[in-house]
């Protein structure tokens, strides 16, 4: 019998990478830097290091959460693991709320521990699971940090998706109850201000806000459905820039992290300079690991890591806190955006 569970992970992959496209929506193209003609600075002068709650990271961006959940997604997750470990990248899985309900599926998460064991990694549940499977996730994998997603557009497309949305007492208890970094993420939807405002009431420290403009979970769900007659939601909430400046106020108070439609590393940069303390990529590593295979990938990563560095030394910034002190140039369009939402940047 088909574990229906591990049908949808597969299915989620095959039109992640059906949808995938190079230019994302992400709102990077409405902010451009300041060209810096005399930076007075060596790339090896360069030290794009960072850190969160604990977590130590060579490189600030990492793996962000895809897959596992079934025998092929096992293999990606394999496939992923290794890549981490070559290229030094921190990594998150997709949710294992699949592995808690069915231990059999357990293997296909921790193979990215077995494959990397000395690596970075984030465990991932969803926001209705209790604290005791919260830490039942993080054992799986030893993880060094837990994602815990909120996605309320795509449980409400999705046809066997939930329906009540009670999550700030789950998600304080969570917190409350786990020893190790617990990160509230969305998954391609944006954040506003108010629902930043409303985790970090509760507790959170570790926020990534995770923009609209990459992989599109309102789109995917909606090609599942028989009937796509909710495809009016496909561009439902708020890029990842919108969700940056709606996240600027607090980037003194709470960890700031970023993803969603992430393609370049300018995009990284540019994310970096807007207060996150690191950036996950999902959609473009899966896309070349499929298409192009492990070793095409992990040198699109180390070209990257590189391009990262190339940036940097144009601006003049020797490490992200530099990158932090640029000013941007806003378009028209996102100026509107911040006014009517009383952003000040």
């Amino acid at each position: 019998m088909i574990n229906k569970q591990s049908h949808r992970k597969d299915e989620h992959v095959s039109l992640a990478i059906k949808f995938y496209n190079d230019n994302s929506n992400a709102g990077f193209d409405q902010i451009r830097f300041i060209h810096q003609g005399v930076p007075e600075i060596s790339v090896s002068d360069v030290d794009y290091s960072t850190s969160f709650d604990g977590i130590n990271m060579n490189v600030p961006f990492y793996i962000e959460a895809m897959t596992g959940g079934s025998s092929y997604t096992k293999k990606l997750n394999e496939k992923l693991a290794r890549i981490a470990k070559k290229t030094g990248l921190a990594m998150a899985t997709g949710s294992q709320s699949v592995a808690l309900k069915d231990s059999s599926e357990s293997s296909s998460f921790e193979i990215v521990r077995n494959t990397n064991p000395d690596g970075i990694i984030f465990s991932n549940i969803g926001s209705s699971v209790d604290p005791t499977n919260a830490q039942k996730a993080i054992e799986m994998m030893n993880s060094d940090a837990l994602e815990v997603h909120i996605n309320t557009p795509q449980e409400l497309i999705m046809p066997e998706g939930d329906r009540d949305f009670y999550w700030l007492d789950n998600i304080k208890n969570i917190v409350n109850a786990i020893d190790k970094p617990v990160i509230v993420k969305e998954v391609g939807f944006g954040m506003a201000k108010e629902t930043i405002a409303k985790l970090t009431d509760i507790g959170v420290k570790n926020i990534n806000i995770s923009g609209n403009g990459g992989t599109n979970f309102a789109r995917i769900e909606n090609y599942r459905r028989k009937h796509q007659e909710l495809s009016y939601l496909d561009n439902w909430g708020q890029s990842t820039v919108e969700s940056l400046f709606e996240a600027y106020a607090f980037s003194d108070d709470v960890n700031i992290l970023a993803s969603g439609g992430i393609r370049t590393p300018l995009d990284i940069v540019k994310s970096l300079s807007l207060g996150a303390k690191a950036v996950g990529m999902a959609a473009p590593i899966l896309y070349s690991l499929i298409k192009n295979g492990e070793d095409a990938t992990v040198e699109m990563i180390e070209e990257y890591k590189n391009g990262i560095k190339v940036i940097m030394t144009m601006l003049g910034a020797r490490n992200i806190s530099d990158l932090k002190k640029q000013k941007l140039i806003l378009s028209s369009d996102l100026l509107a955006y911040l006014k009517q939402r009383g952003i000040t940047y």
